[in-house]
């Protein structure tokens, strides 16, 4: 399949496939006499576990790194759980973060009683946060 069919395939821009081809996330392809890319069943596979994977939040070098341990299936899998451990615990903070940035705003709007723009609180928040 040409680039354009796999990439609407994964969901992927184009560009991303070839970015990813780039980056070594994926082998390179044949070329057609036409010296078009040509993507097998292969590529298919690795770019869904990569855009799944991208999907999910972990980071480039995560899904280098899950690629590399994927592609030795007798290989432990304990590799893969500290990979996942990690990703895990960024998402907690992230969640933490959300959770503190609604309260900050909901209080905001709690305390805000102004029915004007020039005295309203969340405005006024916004405006002093730096």
């Amino acid at each position: 399949m040409k680039i354009g069919e796999i990439a609407r395939l994964t969901g992927l821009k184009v560009e991303t496939v070839r970015f990813y081809e780039a980056e070594g996330l994926i082998g390179a392809p044949i070329r057609s006499g036409g010296n078009y890319r040509v993507y097998n069943g292969s590529h298919l596979d690795r770019l869904s576990f990569i855009k799944r994977s991208r999907d999910l939040g972990f980071t480039l070098d995560q899904v280098r790194d899950l690629l590399r341990l994927a592609d030795d299936p007798r290989g432990s899998c304990a590799e893969v759980d500290a990979i996942a451990a990690v990703h895990i615990h960024e998402i907690d903070r992230k969640l933490a973060d959300l959770a503190a940035l609604r309260t900050e705003i909901v209080q905001w709007g709690a305390t805000c009683d102004a029915t004007t723009i020039a005295d309203c609180r969340i405005i006024d928040a916004l405006s002093n946060a730096g």
